[in-house]
């Protein structure tokens, strides 16, 4: 992933936050038959070192792939269009164009399958739970029949994706101006679609 130095974010600690506010993943892999591409949730593990998410058994993904073999996990964060027409010199020179504003992490990692239904029970809790946090009324697994999630269980198999690289962008218009930065993200305020609110909060960490 191409990364200007404005745009670069390191810190594990933000990229993970990251995934976990957003964890809808394309999650990237090469076989026999060439590139193929999942999308899927994936939520981290205790430990921060393993992402884990899973498939039905008609997918099959883990047939195609060795165990171990490289993959890459993507997940967007927020994004949006931002108009030439915001910039303020674009009234006093009009030497302004468009761009796009958004947030992105690259994880890297040894991809692994897990069929134990212990594995598969927990990390489906975990994803639940993490879903759930904050409603009025959470589902839990639990409010299922046991034998009804046993039998869902049998129908997918679990991925153990093995962090071994993890890079984030972060282009939130942190190359221009403090002034062009206020009038972004007070346009995208007006704009109110919750998106664009994301963006603009994000444009202003950075004032």
């Amino acid at each position: 992933m191409y990364q200007p130095p404005a745009f670069k974010e390191t810190r594990r600690d933000v990229l993970l936050e990251a995934i976990a506010k957003h964890p809808l993943a394309t999650l990237v892999c090469n076989t026999a038959d060439g590139i193929t591409a999942n999308h899927l949730p994936m939520v981290v593990d205790g430990d921060k070192t393993q992402l884990h998410a899973h498939l039905s058994r008609g997918n099959d993904l883990y047939q195609q792939c060795e165990d171990g073999v490289e993959a890459l996990a993507i997940f967007q964060g927020p994004a949006a269009y931002i108009s030439a027409d915001w910039y303020p010199g674009k009234q006093e020179h009009g030497k302004e164009v468009p761009t796009y504003n958004y947030v992105v992490v690259h994880v890297r990692g040894k991809l692994h399958f897990r069929h134990e239904a212990s594995w598969k029970l927990h990390h489906l809790k975990s994803l639940t739970d993490m879903m759930e946090y904050g409603r009025a009324t959470p589902w839990s697994l639990s409010d299922a029949p046991a034998d009804y999630v046993a039998r869902q269980l049998k129908g997918l198999y679990g991925l153990e994706l093995e962090i071994t690289e993890m890079a984030g962008k972060w282009k939130m218009s942190q190359n221009r101006k403090d002034a062009d930065k206020l009038a972004v993200a007070e346009k995208l305020n007006q704009e109110g679609d919750a998106t664009a609110v994301d963006v603009a909060a994000i444009i202003k960490k950075d004032l």
